[in-house]
């Protein structure tokens, strides 16, 4: 199993994943091999060294950062020339990014790991200092692209499982999605705590047998399917399962957004299933007419097939009055929407549905009322 994971750079503090649990027997203490715990000495090489001794190693083994702070410049863990496949990063210490964020500006990402099989990263905080890079885009001012606005991209990856994580950035920084998956499979999110200032976890295209379960989302904008349909031959979505989820003060719950421009991309077998949502403005929605700024969609018609997506006991308050709101391809409608025990209140009161070429059906409970045809 190749794959690519990122830690992306300019993004606050999180706690790293756990791929697998795997027992060492060889060890390699990145501050025996150089690394210094002041936060300030650049300590790229000392990891790098210690990843090469472990890929070379033909006994599981154990990357060690013990407590401290340890500078950490961009670095690439490669795994195509990696013979060991049962490798573990123990961290009990904190990885800190440069604090110039034009160190990494023009290099798309913090921390790789590409290509490889078998890693663990256990425990530990990573620091990517991206204070001063929000308040550089949101004064106006020129400044960096900085990377691709991922705290954690999984791409093109199999049997991730990211667990016990903490995503933690200002809901005013731009861009800043927490977890992005795209063209992987069988990826798993669990019990993490995300808020962001942006999607808590977005989908991207080529994305199957993704499950996420215990998450708390806020602040941010929600869990998203997309944004997809960008290319016209574009790898669908498929079979997607979000469940006990929370959503506190978040701009979305649960979204599937695609552009309104020809695509033959689709987003079929999605449940939602057991969320709550406490003071989240737009709760359940799709919006085939993504097109910020009303550039680069050319018709107006989102190509994308929406097919088989359940609601399943949903329930929670919202900041405005429209809580389902289902918006649909005029070219390619929605078909097959499900909703099942769904009570979504605005202010204590009923609040309002909205649908435009989306069929399906309702069982149970249904609040606001059903507006799907069928």
């Amino acid at each position: 199993m190749a794959s690519l994971v990122s830690f992306l750079a300019f993004h606050f503090l999180f706690t790293i994943f756990q791929y697998s649990s795997l027992a060492a027997n060889v060890n390699y203490n990145v501050q025996t091999l150089g690394a210094k715990p002041d936060g300030k000495t650049d300590s790229t090489k000392a990891f790098l060294s210690a990843w090469t001794s472990a890929c070379a190693s033909g006994q599981p083994a154990t990357i060690y950062v013990p407590p401290g702070r340890f500078l950490l410049g961009t670095a690439t863990f490669a795994g195509q020339s990696c013979k060991n496949q049962a490798i573990t990063i123990q961290i009990d210490g904190t990885l800190v990014a440069p604090s110039n964020y034009n160190v990494i500006g023009n290099s798309g990402s913090w921390i790789n790991f590409e290509g490889v099989t078998g890693v663990s990263v256990i425990g530990g905080t990573l620091d990517a200092q991206g204070a001063n890079l929000w308040a550089c885009k949101n004064s106006g001012k020129s400044c960096p692209t900085g990377a691709t606005m991922f705290h954690i991209l999984v791409y093109g990856s199999q049997n991730a499982k990211l667990v016990g994580m903490k995503v933690s950035a200002p809901g005013n920084s731009p861009n800043t999605d927490g977890i992005h998956v795209e063209k992987s499979s069988s990826v798993t999110i669990m019990n993490s705590k995300i808020g962001t200032g942006d999607d808590c976890i977005s989908i991207g295209p080529g994305t199957s047998n993704l499950w996420i379960e215990n998450v708390a989302c806020g602040p941010g904008h929600g869990i998203s399917i997309g944004s997809v349909g960008w290319e016209m031959q574009e790898p669908g979505v498929q079979n997607v399962t979000v469940k006990s989820a929370t959503f506190t003060g978040t701009q979305n719950g649960v979204r599937v957004k695609t552009w309104a421009r020809p695509s033959k991309g689709f987003v079929k077998d999605v449940l939602f299933q057991h969320l709550v949502m406490v003071n989240v403005e737009n709760r359940i929605i799709i919006d085939q007419k993504y097109c910020p700024g009303g550039q680069n969609c050319p018709d107006q018609v989102s190509g994308v097939k929406i097919s088989d997506i359940t609601y399943q006991d949903i329930h929670g308050s919202s900041a405005t009055e429209i809580a389902m709101k289902f918006d649909c391809s005029k070219g390619n409608p929605c078909s097959d929407i499900n909703l099942e025990d769904v009570k979504l209140t605005y202010k204590n009161k009923p609040a309002h549905s909205s649908c435009i070429n989306a069929d399906g059906k309702a069982s149970g409970l249904v609040q606001p009322n059903n507006c799907l045809y069928n």
